[in-house]
């Protein structure tokens, strides 16, 4: 008989699981019905700390780091859909909630439909940003190329903050200070890594070449679609096809943005989430 998963705090504000097969970290605060945030590739829950400021008043709001990233644990393998899809659930259980609305970014965006799909009776509504089952196998190269670059030391934080504003143009200043701070850690010589694992960001992008797009038609609860207008993930193609998936969805294209959404215009994202925590 195995025991049961319970919920530790392990400062700076998080909790993580205990007893889970693959334990993760979170950060919860609020009261209200409930709604899970997930990151995109190599970031972590403190992205969406805009969006939560937001929504606390009137949420439950657990924003969690995915298993391979921030202060979660890191498996040789098991990056599948399904195994992140599947930890949403998890940690419900451990926080003891029966069911969730799950809005997630690039990939929390897909784990948030396959959640949805998995999991019918336990996910209320989902809020994808930024990702259809559509992205193209050539935007995935291109991924993996530009993730795997950011996996290098740094002399210090300044140098971290420098290299985030050149990869992510348009995010707001506070999204710079919030990766820095949560996305790495000094090693014993004094030089800064990404906590993230680069074998699981391998894997991870390996399995978006999966499009779980008869999952994405299969759910059953709303779901809203945000778009940047200027996003290098999501083509013009690829979000159309995914409108003609669904057309009863809402759909959303975001002026003046890019990928990166959430750290971009949070406010608009928030507003988005509360329309799906209320329907």
């Amino acid at each position: 008989m195995t025991s049961a998963v319970t919920v530790e705090a392990i400062g700076d504000g998080l909790s993580r699981t205990r007893g889970a097969e693959v334990d993760l970290a979170f950060r919860v605060r609020g009261s209200g019905p409930a709604v899970v945030l997930l990151h995109g590739t190599s970031a972590n829950h403190a992205v969406w700390e805009p969006v939560g400021d937001a929504l606390e008043d009137s949420a439950t709001v657990i924003a969690l780091d995915q298993r391979g990233h921030g202060r979660s644990d890191k498996p040789v393998s098991g990056y599948t859909g399904a195994d992140f899809a599947d930890d949403v659930v998890r940690v419900l259980d451990a926080l003891g909630l029966d069911r969730a609305v799950v809005a997630g970014h690039s990939l929390g965006g897909r784990n948030a439909w396959l959640a949805a799909a998995r999991h019918p009776s336990r996910i209320t509504g989902a809020v994808v940003v930024d990702y259809t089952p559509y992205v193209e196998a050539s935007v995935l190269d291109e991924l993996d190329v530009r993730v795997a670059a950011g996996f290098r030391e740094f002399a210090d934080v300044d140098e971290i903050e420098r290299y985030l504003r050149e990869r992510y143009t348009r995010i707001l200043p506070g999204a710079v200070s919030r990766r820095a701070r949560w996305g790495y850690r000094q090693t014993e010589e004094g030089s800064w890594v990404p906590l993230a694992s680069p074998d699981a960001m391998r894997q991870l992008i390996e399995g978006f070449r999966t499009p779980f797009d008869a999952e994405f038609r299969e759910v059953a609860v709303p779901m809203s679609h945000l778009r940047g207008d200027g996003s290098r993930i999501v083509s013009v193609d690829a979000w159309e096809r995914a409108r003609a998936d669904r057309p009863a969805d809402r759909w959303v294209e975001v002026p003046d943005t890019d990928h990166y959404i959430p750290e971009e215009v949070p406010d608009l994202v928030a507003a988005e989430i509360d329309r799906v925590l209320g329907s």
